[in-house]
């Protein structure tokens, strides 16, 4: 994957070595792989508030950390790879806004309560940030046996700018609505998934797109792509739940099957076309 020497955007909050606490125990480890099976790649929008809080500290306040271009390897990565996915989605959304993206350690007050590593990379509405301890890289090679290609890295951070382009089209709110209309169970379920879906797909149109937004700068190609979908099968919900020794049971499933992450991706990156990713055909209520 083509991206050192990629435009900077300097959108990136570096909150790192400011402390912030973990979950008893100690990071994102063994203890807590069901945890971030259940939130890996993006916990839905609608549901943030809730998950943050419940996983306690959720009335600290805001940290403010250092915002600009940060000078490690992997900072600079995160700050090329979310300008080029911010330059892909400006040319396709009008009015669109760029998120932050919060690099921190452990755990972290957030506008959406108390973040832990725990939760995985996650992206908060209330304040428009997507949130990553880059430890979850290694986390996610070692404990959940996904690609460590640098795309992979890359198609974590696409599927949270995903969710960002859902708030701001308004799909997050369509969802929601529904979600608490369904009353919870399998019938809401089945709108997080395709919400998940959608935001994978929306990380395969970034990378199709990647190059034509940075002159070439930044560029994915098929062996890269490959990498991608190693990683979406290994973070399917069927696949979480069998390493966690559980059955597999897709009435519970919030992200989707390895399959469908496959499929969704493949399909983004194939069509290039925001509008291939209806991930939300004949559930009702959605438009």
């Amino acid at each position: 994957m083509r991206w050192q020497g990629g435009r900077e955007g300097g959108n990136v909050e570096d909150r790192r070595g400011m402390g912030g606490g973990a979950l008893t125990g100690g990071g994102i480890g063994v203890a807590v792989l069901g945890l971030i099976g259940y939130f890996v790649f993006g916990i839905d929008p609608s549901t943030t508030q809730q998950v943050a809080g419940a996983l306690g500290a959720g009335g600290q306040a805001e940290q403010q950390g250092q915002v600009g271009s940060p000078t490690d390897e992997a900072g600079k990565f995160v700050n090329v790879i979310g300008t080029n996915i911010d330059d892909v989605w400006k040319s396709r959304i009008r009015g669109y806004d760029s998120p932050t993206v919060v690099l921190y350690e452990q755990g972290t007050p957030t506008g959406c309560g108390f973040g832990q590593s725990a939760m995985g990379p996650f992206y908060c509405p209330s304040d428009n940030k997507v949130y990553l301890d880059l430890g979850f890289w290694q986390e996610m090679e070692t404990q959940l046996g996904a690609s460590g290609a640098e795309f992979a890295r890359a198609y974590v951070l696409a599927h949270e700018y995903g969710h960002h382009v859902q708030n701001l089209t308004g799909v997050s709110d369509q969802v929601q609505a529904q979600e608490q209309r369904a009353g919870g169970g399998a019938a809401a379920n089945r709108y997080s998934v395709a919400l998940e879906l959608q935001a994978d797909c929306y990380a395969g149109v970034w990378a199709k797109n990647a190059a034509g937004a940075s002159n070439g700068q930044v560029a994915v190609d098929g062996a890269d792509l490959e990498e991608g979908l190693k990683t979406a099968s290994a973070i399917g919900d069927d696949t979480l739940q069998r390493k966690a020794g559980r059955e597999v049971a897709p009435d519970s499933f919030t992200h989707g099957s390895s399959a469908q992450r496959v499929q969704w991706l493949r399909r983004g990156y194939e069509s290039g076309d925001p509008s291939s990713c209806d991930t939300f055909s004949g559930l009702p209520g959605m438009s």
